[in-house]
């Protein structure tokens, strides 16, 4: 997998010299990443209390490690600048309504605890990814954690997982279609579930829960784990055994959207043994906010990204005599900070943090000092955004990346220096908006993660070269080659699903969301801060607090830098991440018949890896 492993002394050292003696690069204080008693921005208060039911749950996901919340005061950024010290308190305070409620409240996450922020991703040499970070989740009272694909593209943190992570759960984190492979007693290789393939258990209130740790059908797992297709899983005998026995209500929670992938096949596995149990599922993997309901006693919820959602369902389940009828469910998404928190437990400040909350918040802190996640590089001059602006532009992440940090990171000490050249890289490389203010080792790695290597062609004729970038974005063809090229395409995109890539899913929410709400008019009156709007397919409205929806632009796939001034058959190097070298080979021998390329022809252009330029360039641009 190509996210960041570490933070390599030698890219620090790069980067410093890049700069010169006239910065001083000292470590911003520690106070820089400390708790905020009280916002920094004005936020928005939640619009309407909770509607609680019988049972009750708290749902994260796919957090990768953004447990220090989100730093920066560019909106939407404040919305969801809770912590993990925060968010433990919220719970604990909900807990303890529950009791005087005298209902049940469970709390459950669908996976994706690795690959993020510089908490998970930014340990020294000789560590794992999101070990440190898993610590503090272990300390929080889930009732079920499910596995995400992130735990599965190294086999080093699966490993982690199996043998750290999930026996100190005692059975509630759940692999139902995930395994790892070990030496067993006798020093032979066993394929074993990574946590616990389901999970029978009674709540305080004495209901009785079936639940299961589902993963969508992820191909991109590392060497000696196994993804089992969930069309397979369901035919197993232990799902067979595990579903037998009917409960109260099955909690089937999964790594897996709950639009448009394989819940349904779990789903009617389960009615054709129990046709009127309640069914709750908790999905994640596509980083949006979505709800369904697949019948009238069943509810599929979804919660965003990144600690940015918090996802509430509640449900009336009523009593023996209502097994047929329709629950009354509700859902709620919350934005991931203080004030919500205090909004919705009736606390104030300064009784809110409790000792849990507050000694999570402070290792948290003590872990980024420790990985020195403050080291500063710069300071951005502006927001630039993925996709809030359009590309090209000056306001876009992706144009500043291919036309301005790659260029001068790329170039800088290489002896092709003065060699003219094109830059071709794909826009998923950039993962994260880059914002106004201080640009440190934290926002590097959340903003571009991937350890892709350089490459280039020597050679090629700046005409032929031109060619090759509209021809991957499926540019200004023919209708034929339009047809052609879509199902290519298609088979790209759905290849590139199976391996774990949702940034197409989740950018066409946006853009649905911003359509949908009239997301133009609504920022132009200035009268609601940015965030997400959401339109789902459950009854009532879905967001916890009102926004302006987030602007939305079309992006390309692939992106290149600015062309030389040059005639067509001016000899360039044609540079290029190697992580899509063979997309960018069968194309270049698609647009010229004059030479054929091959992966011989491709060398490296430079030892600075993709996850490094922004740094390299806000040392030289942004003091």
């Amino acid at each position: 997998m190509r996210f960041l492993a570490a933070f390599s002394a030698l890219a620090l050292v790069t980067a410093a010299n890049a700069c010169g003696d006239a910065h001083d690069h000292a470590h911003q204080s520690p106070s820089a990443l400390r708790k905020r008693l009280f916002p920094q921005a004005q936020l928005t208060k939640p619009t309407r209390p909770l509607e609680w039911g019988d049972l009750n749950i708290i749902h994260t996901t796919d957090t990768h490690g953004w447990l220090l919340g989100h730093q920066h005061l560019s909106y939407p950024e404040p919305n969801y600048s809770g912590d993990l010290g925060d968010f433990a308190s919220f719970v604990e305070h909900m807990k303890q309504i529950a009791v005087e409620k005298d209902v049940d409240l469970l709390l459950i996450d669908s996976g994706d605890l690795h690959d993020g922020t510089g908490l998970s991703d930014g340990f020294p040499a000789g560590g794992i990814d999101a070990h440190d970070t898993n610590q503090f989740l272990k300390q929080l009272p889930y009732d079920i954690m499910a596995i995400g694909n992130h735990e599965l593209y190294d086999y080093i943190n699966t490993w982690d997982m199996y043998t750290n992570f999930a026996p100190a759960l005692n059975g509630s984190y759940l692999s139902s279609n995930a395994n790892i492979t070990i030496f067993d007693e006798n020093n032979n290789t066993v394929s074993v579930p990574v946590g616990n393939r389901y999970r029978k258990f009674t709540t305080r209130k004495g209901r009785r829960i079936t639940s299961l740790g589902v993963l969508f059908d992820f191909t991109g797992n590392d060497v000696n784990t196994t993804v089992q297709p969930v069309a397979d899983m369901v035919k197993e005998q232990w799902f067979a055994e595990a579903i037998a026995e009917e409960p109260d209500v099955f909690v089937l929670v999964g790594h897996m959207p709950v639009s448009y992938d394989n819940w349904p096949t779990v789903f009617n596995a389960v009615r054709a043994v129990h046709a009127e149990t309640p069914i709750i599922i908790l999905g994640g993997h596509t980083h949006i906010r979505d709800c369904n309901q697949p019948d009238g006693r069943s509810m599929a919820l979804e919660s965003g990204r990144y600690m940015e959602t918090i996802g509430w369902l509640s449900a009336k389940l009523g009593d023996s005599s209502d097994s047929q009828k329709n629950i009354t469910f509700s859902r709620r998404y919350l934005d991931q900070n203080r004030v919500t928190y205090e909004y919705h437990t009736q606390q104030r400040n300064n009784s809110f943090d409790t000792a849990e909350g507050q000694n999570i918040t402070q290792g948290l802190q003590e872990l980024s000092d420790k990985y020195e996640l403050s080291t500063l590089f710069g300071y951005a001059p502006q927001d630039y955004t993925i996709s809030r602006n359009p590309y090209p532009s000056n306001g876009s992440s992706l144009s500043l990346f291919i036309n301005e940090a790659a260029p001068y990171a790329l170039t800088f000490n290489n002896t092709r220096k003065n060699i003219s050249n094109l830059m071709i890289t794909n826009s998923g490389s950039q993962r994260f908006d880059i914002y106004a203010g201080t640009f440190d080792k934290n926002d590097q790695i959340a903003a571009s993660p991937f350890l892709d290597a350089f490459v280039y062609i020597k050679n090629v004729p700046l005409g032929v070269a031109q060619q090759v970038l509209p021809a991957l974005n499926a540019a200004g063809a023919d209708e034929r080659r339009k047809r052609d090229l879509g199902s290519v395409l298609q088979q790209r995109e759905d290849e590139l699903w199976k391996r774990g890539y949702v940034d197409r899913r989740y950018m066409d929410w946006l853009e649905d969301m911003d359509r949908r709400h009239d997301g133009a008019v609504k920022r132009a009156s200035q009268n609601l801060t940015l965030g997400y709007v959401t339109s789902d397919s459950c009854p009532g409205v879905g967001d916890d607090t009102l926004h302006a929806p987030l602007a939305s632009y079309d992006i390309p796939d692939f992106i290149g830098s600015v062309a030389p001034s040059a005639s067509n058959d001016t000899l360039i190097d044609f540079v290029f991440v190697d992580f899509i070298q063979e997309q960018l080979l069968e194309i270049l021998n698609e647009v010229q018949n004059t030479t054929t390329y091959t992966d011989s022809d491709v060398e490296s252009y430079t030892d600075v890896l993709s996850n490094q330029l922004l740094g390299l360039y806000a040392q030289h641009a942004w003091n």
